[in-house]
Parts: structure tokens; sequence; C-alpha cells
């Protein structure tokens, strides 16, 4: 596959998914705040609407600013500009299971950035799933990109395997 569409292919895979965390942000925004928690599928999934002024499970929310924003938004843009940059540079070598997954792990990284630039570094999360008293965090679908793109690299690095979109070249 030519670089170029690979390209394309990134770059609109993560426009979607940027678009889907952007719209599920927002509907939390208009149907969950100030409402209790909603509970479905016998507690298995919670809808409870928090803003998350810290990172993973709120680590790092009671560091003062400006240092909040340089941990939290600044370093995270340079290395989603490194990771971006590595990508252009390795794409000849991508198959597009890898393509995905830089583009999960862009996009969801990206997305909880603009939270915290357009909201005052506070970033919607709105998800919680478990069984019992066995429960995740509350999380967003950024969050949800982010690792869903790193166990993607993990299996493919393990696995060694990748669905290469090298062209094939027919000799008579």
């Amino acid at each position: 596959m030519k670089r170029e569409l690979k390209i394309i292919i990134f770059c609109v895979a993560s426009l979607i998914f940027i678009g889907c965390d952007r719209i599920t942000k927002d509907l939390a925004k208009e149907h969950l705040m100030y409402q209790a928690p909603a509970s479905y599928f016998h507690d298995t999934f919670r809808f409870h609407y928090i803003e998350n002024t810290g990172a993973f499970f709120g680590m790092g929310a009671d560091i003062p600013q400006p240092f909040n924003f340089i941990l939290l938004s600044v370093i995270p843009l340079a290395m989603l500009t490194g990771l971006f940059i590595y990508m252009l540079l390795k794409i000849k070598d991508l198959g597009i299971a890898e393509l995905l997954a830089f583009s999960l792990i862009f996009s969801g990284g990206l997305g909880n950035i603009i939270d915290r630039i357009m909201f005052e570094s506070r970033v919607t999360d709105f998800l919680n799933v478990g069984i019992g008293s066995l429960r995740t965090g509350i999380f967003n679908v950024a969050d949800m990109c982010v690792t869903g793109g790193v166990i993607l690299l993990l299996f493919l690095t393990r696995s060694g395997k990748d669905v290469k979109t090298e062209e094939v070249h027919n000799e008579p």
C-alpha cells in the first residue's frame, strides 16, 4: 500500500476516534452532569459523570498549576508529536493493524489533551465497568482508545505478526 494512502487511513481513523470521544463527552455533559450515577445490566455498566483534573485514577490532581498543565498537557502533547513523527518515518513498514494501533493511541491521547486545553485541565470521564466490588476506575472513550491501541501493539509485538499491506510484484 502506498505511503500516502496509509497516511490518509491514519488521519481518517484518528479523526473518527477523536470524533467519537468528543461526541460521547458532550453527551455525558448533557445527560449525566448533575445526575445520580445510572446502572445497567445488573450494575455491570455505570454511567457516572466526573471531571478529572488528574491522570489515571485522578493521580496528580493535587499538583498546582502550571505544573499540572505541563505534566498532563505539554509533556503528553510532546510525546504524541514524537509518536506521530515516528509513525510517519516508519509508515512504509507498518501494516494496517499497526497503523490502527498507533491511530488509537494518538487519537485517545489527543482527545484527553483537547479536554485539558478547552476545559481548564478537566477531562470528562463517565464510564465504569465491573462486577460486584471488582470495578474499573471511571474512564472515557479516549482512555479506551489508548488502552486498546497499547494492547493491540503488545499483541502484534508478542505475536510478531501483522497484516502487511505490501504490494505483490508478479514476475513473468
